[in-house]
């Protein structure tokens, strides 16, 4: 993946975004100061880019029934490494999957319905003979869930000053 340079009018669109996510172009446009073709420009460059990777709804696992969530460090076969993806894209439970340095191989965020359905999903996840070993680590608390937001800020120079005051919500 290449490396992407973002300029403060993608950043401030894009923090648009992230307070709005229904906007509009038009509305966009009017709110950033800058004509309507040159919003849509930057929003399709920035989805060609991969910078912008959906518009779908931000799903809360725990709202839908999962609220336990666990982190697996597992340490896997020599030479097992795609057919452990493949089984593991297989779970649902299974929410990301990282290949690491370090202690284990792959590192994945796993979501269960109770602890006690933690040890179903732990279970298939390590039922399968490309992995050896496995250490869980239950969360207690996200006190910074994901963002992405700061570094858009830092990338774009908008942290430098710039109250990203876009006027009044529509």
């Amino acid at each position: 993946m290449r490396e992407w340079s973002i300029d403060r009018l993608d950043g401030r669109l894009l923090e648009l975004l992230d307070r709005e996510p229904r906007i509009g172009v038009l509305e966009a446009s009017r709110r950033l100061g800058v004509a309507r073709g040159t919003v849509q420009a930057r929003l399709d460059r920035l989805r060609a880019a991969g910078v912008i990777r959906g518009l779908g709804p931000d799903v809360d696992p725990a709202a839908i029934g999962y609220p336990v969530t666990a982190f697996a460090t597992l340490e896997i076969r020599q030479g097992q490494g795609l057919r452990v993806r493949d089984h593991l894209r297989a779970v649902p439970e299974v929410l990301e999957l990282h290949t690491i340095t370090g202690e284990g191989d792959m590192l994945c965020r796993l979501v269960a319905r109770s602890t006690a359905d933690l040890q179903r999903v732990i279970d298939r996840v390590v039922g399968f003979e490309g992995i050896l070993r496995s250490s869980t680590a239950i969360v207690m608390e996200n006190p910074v869930p994901l963002r992405v937001m700061p570094l858009v800020r830092r990338a774009s120079g908008l942290d430098e000053g710039d109250p990203g005051d876009f006027g009044e919500p529509g």
